[in-house]
């Protein structure tokens, strides 16, 4: 089989693609033979050394996310059948070998069901970000735990860039259940792509009064925001989130260090939840694929242009132009296509 892999965390150069044995499911686990493969931020930033644990086996193939078929059951697997039509989530976490390869070997809990109508663009661009962003809709203290249609109603979610993965993920989840969308952004181009995820309200905060702006919609404070730039944004979000709200923050864009009034904070006893899915408890994620797969059913998740998601392709042998997209901040989802 074909693999993309690295033996030395570097820059993309590290990548090279290789063959090898194809390799056989053990007890519980699933063979997928994959045709697309999403590539997220903590891919390259694995492959380059930038997060903890260096490099965990001899050989890794990177990606967490990807879509395909079932090839190969192992011994006890009764939730996979050979022909089914598959995502992956959290596929190289642990592992070393991810989604940047023909076939991968995955525990069956991390293999989950892809709806006969959803293309496997839409099936290798949901992991990640899709979960990422129902753990943040979920985790109030007074809000629901899992997303459905009417769960999120009567409330308000903000999301802070909701022109990448995970803030088109949120938007859409977040208008499925529900709530009132609103969305900040940084220019026309991705105000265009916000508002055709479903935002019901676009924010340019480099051109308006964001606060103001926010408050007009949810003059008593939004229920949730969904933070990507915590350093940036937290007097924003200590001004427009509700008391007894929640501020969910799942990455660090724009700084790694993070200062608030406590008092502010202390005043609306505001909820912060800091969030990555390779600590998250298993029934968390489990709860997260079962509410994404019944979105996507829904048709409630979609990728596209015309879903705020341009998608980027780029061949399993080209991985290292697709992790260097990425990392340059290509404005959508990149994904590498293994098969048709």
């Amino acid at each position: 089989m074909r693999t993309v892999t690295y033996t030395e965390t570097g820059p993309s150069s590290v990548l090279t693609l290789a063959e090898r044995e194809v390799p056989e499911p053990g007890p519980g686990e699933v063979r997928v033979r994959l045709l697309r493969a999403g590539v997220n931020p903590t891919d390259w930033k694995f492959r380059a050394g930038g997060m903890p644990g260096g490099m965990p086996f001899p050989e890794v193939s990177p990606g967490q996310d990807g879509a395909g078929v079932v090839d190969a059951v192992g011994e006890g697997v009764t939730s996979h059948a050979i022909g089914d039509r598959v995502w992956l989530v959290l596929a190289q976490h642990g592992r070393p070998l991810g989604t940047a390869s023909e076939l991968t070997i995955q525990p069956a809990e991390r293999v989950v069901r892809l709806p006969d109508a959803a293309s496997y663009d839409l099936g290798a661009s949901v992991g990640v970000p899709a979960v990422t962003a129902h753990r943040a809709l979920t985790a109030s203290e007074d809000g629901p735990a899992r997303l459905a249609p009417g769960a999120l109603d009567r409330m308000t979610v903000l999301v802070a860039g909701g022109a990448g993965a995970v803030g088109n993920a949120a938007i859409q989840l977040a208008r499925w259940a529900g709530a009132t969308v609103v969305t900040t952004v940084s220019s026309d181009e991705k105000a265009t792509l916000a508002r055709a995820a479903g935002a019901h309200h676009v924010v340019n905060y480099r051109t308006e009064d964001a606060a103001a702006r926010i408050l007009e919609v949810a003059p008593g404070g939004v229920d949730i925001a969904v933070e990507v730039a915590p350093a940036q944004n937290v007097a924003l979000d200590l001004e427009v989130v509700r008391p007894h709200g929640l501020v969910s923050i799942y990455a660090n864009n724009g700084g790694d260090e993070l200062t608030m009034p406590l008092r502010a904070a202390f005043g609306k006893n505001l909820r912060f939840q800091f969030l990555i899915l390779y600590t998250l408890h298993a029934h968390l994620i489990a709860a997260a694929t079962e509410d994404v797969t019944a979105a996507i059913e829904a048709g409630a998740l979609r990728v596209g242009e015309d879903a705020g998601l341009p998608l980027h392709h780029f061949p399993l042998a080209e991985a290292g132009a697709a992790h260097d997209a990425v990392e340059g901040g290509a404005v959508g989802k990149v994904l590498l296509d293994i098969d048709d």
